[in-house]
């Protein structure tokens, strides 16, 4: 018998052909899905390292002061490997200065400070809380300048005019047509009560709303012992300030040009529209005897600028830049002076500690 190989060489069935080509597929389908895997895998990989890892530069210690890029010793300011402090700008002192031959008679505070040399000259209860009077109207002219635009026109109403009508004034009258930018002149040279009324309600919306605005710049600038009720100074056992905090206030509202050309202004000529639509100008003078005359400061003293203050119980107040025949500016306030010719004999002493040091 002889073995033959026809079921070897037999065709394929259909069935069978259909079974072998789902096999090739499925090996092709398979072999593609692993390549894919692959390639996926390979890309996530490059990604993870170029968006993720390629920040983690190793840094030996990245918080390292000394660090060339990183660290902060090599800023200008820097001289001691740490951070320069707060005061670093400020006349800074806890108690009393004393100068050889130099007393406040007449006054319950004051203070003169170098402002070049960021030192304290002299210090007499400097951290006293006491009336400020229109001293008040530096932050009230601070708070505008910040918050306000100086091209605003303000109409003068009678939430502006409702002030004791004794008191210091720049003359407004209701239905006055002005600018913020004016009416801070009327401010700080006329001392005007009717201008801080205006400006209070027109930045702040309110009186009350701007009072606030004035508490929370107190303590933002580090003015910490001042606590105010009004936007002009009259009287009230809840407003007051002291010596150190009229510098913080003062020192703030000289970055600003106009705070710093009003308080130099000796005469001052506005033009104003009235409730009539017509216009007309209003003059206003300096409150400062150092401006009118009336004093005088001592030789190679030149008094740039200031603002005056004055209530029954807040005595004779007054702050100063000044500047000796080198230009180098100085700071100096006086509060509570019996009376306004104590307070420009004392303001003198002071400021004759200038030409001493």
């Amino acid at each position: 018998m002889r073995c033959t190989d026809n079921a070897v060489n037999q065709p394929l069935t259909r069935a069978q052909l259909r079974l072998q080509k789902r096999r090739r597929r499925q090996r092709r389908n398979a072999l593609l899905a692993s390549c894919l895997f692959c390639l996926l895998l390979a890309v996530g990989s490059m990604l993870y390292y170029f968006i993720f890892r390629s920040h983690e530069i190793s840094f030996e210690d990245p918080y390292d002061i000394n660090h060339e890029i990183y660290g902060v010793l090599n800023l200008p300011s820097m001289t001691s490997g740490r951070a320069e402090p707060f005061t670093a700008d400020l006349c800074v002192t806890a108690d009393d200065v004393n100068f050889d031959g130099i007393s406040l008679s007449y006054a319950e505070a004051g203070a003169l400070m170098d402002l070049s040399e960021h030192k304290v000259l002299f210090a007499s209860n400097i951290h006293e809380r006491l009336y400020p009077a229109s001293l008040t109207k530096i932050m009230t002219a601070l708070i505008a300048l910040k918050y306000g635009n100086l091209d605003d026109v303000i109409t003068v109403d009678e939430i502006a005019l409702d002030i004791d009508p004794e008191s210091s004034v720049a003359y407004l009258e209701y239905g006055d047509q002005y600018t913020l930018r004016q009416l801070i002149y009327g401010l700080l040279i006329a001392s005007g009560n009717d201008a801080g009324n205006a400006i209070a309600y027109h930045v702040g919306g309110s009186i009350e709303n701007f009072v606030s605005m004035m508490n929370s710049e107190a303590y933002a600038i580090g003015a910490t012992n001042t606590h105010f009720t009004n936007a002009h100074g009259l009287q009230d056992e809840s407003h007051y300030t002291t010596p150190y905090d009229i510098y913080l206030m003062f020192r703030e509202a000289m970055q600003y040009d106009v705070f710093a050309d009003a308080i130099n202004q000796q005469v001052y000529v506005v033009t104003y529209t009235a409730a009539d639509g017509e216009q007309y100008e209003r003059t206003w003078t300096s409150t400062s005897h150092y401006f009118t005359g009336e004093a005088v400061p001592p030789e190679n003293i030149t008094v740039f600028g200031g603002k005056t203050g004055t209530t029954d119980e807040a005595g004779a107040c007054l702050s100063l830049l000044s500047k000796d025949v080198y230009g180098n500016s100085y700071f100096s306030v006086i509060m509570d002076a019996q009376t306004k010719d104590d307070l420009y004999e004392e303001m003198n002493e002071l400021l004759s500690i200038i030409n001493k040091k």
